[in-house]
């Protein structure tokens, strides 16, 4: 079961995946792109970067999360901090100067890696991707996306979503870019492949 997280935890996980990981990544490597762990997320390109659990993992080092700043870490690191220039609009809203709180990151991690399982039963073709400017996991799969969301001003809590590129009408399709749940609703990564399927399927009606 994925637990309760609150606003200050989840910026600070998207200011991570944003401002050290995805920043750094794009200015070295030329993509914003990153991938679930099943400890947290990471670059999928260099600078080889991950947050796992408590720390921020650079080579051999292990920086530890809670009371840093979102600079602190980068540096630590060897990079400088700050998000992607001219990609995208949406941010998650953290401030270099921000410090870092995970009192219950656990539960965003958690929902990432059960949707992340869930995407890959999905689709064997599919890479899910995990993108730093919504901070969600997911995948296109003829012209629907399906993934899990760590929460935004929609649905202030992780959810699982079907957006299918062109509206579709019916009940199951309960909010405008498609249909959501709160992954607390489908309990594991059972319940959300079961929802992506059935999303696939009223897509398709």
């Amino acid at each position: 079961m994925i637990g309760v997280v609150t606003n200050e935890t989840r910026k600070s996980l998207h200011g991570l995946a944003e401002l050290v990981l995805a920043g750094p990544q794009y200015r070295r490597s030329g993509t914003i792109r990153l991938r679930v762990t099943p400890a947290g997320f990471a670059t999928v390109a260099a600078p080889d970067l991950a947050v796992e659990a408590d720390a921020l993992v650079a080579g051999d080092q292990r920086l530890p999360l809670a009371g840093r700043t979102f600079a602190q870490l980068a540096t630590g690191a060897g990079v400088d901090a700050g998000a992607p220039e001219g990609v995208y609009h949406d941010h998650s809203g953290a401030d270099p100067g921000d410090t870092v709180v995970t009192r219950d990151a656990a539960a965003i991690l958690a929902a990432l890696a059960t949707g992340d399982a869930a995407l890959r039963r999905l689709s064997a073709d599919a890479v899910p991707v995990l993108w730093p400017e919504h901070f969600d996991v997911g995948i296109s799969v003829d012209e629907v996306n399906y993934g899990v969301s760590a929460g935004d001003t929609a649905i202030d809590e992780p959810y699982v979503y079907v957006g299918p590129w062109r509206p579709r009408q019916g009940s199951f399709w309960n909010v405008p870019f498609g249909a959501a749940v709160p992954i607390r609703d489908l309990g594991d990564v059972n319940g959300v492949f079961a929802f992506f399927e059935e999303g696939r399927a009223r897509a398709t009606e």
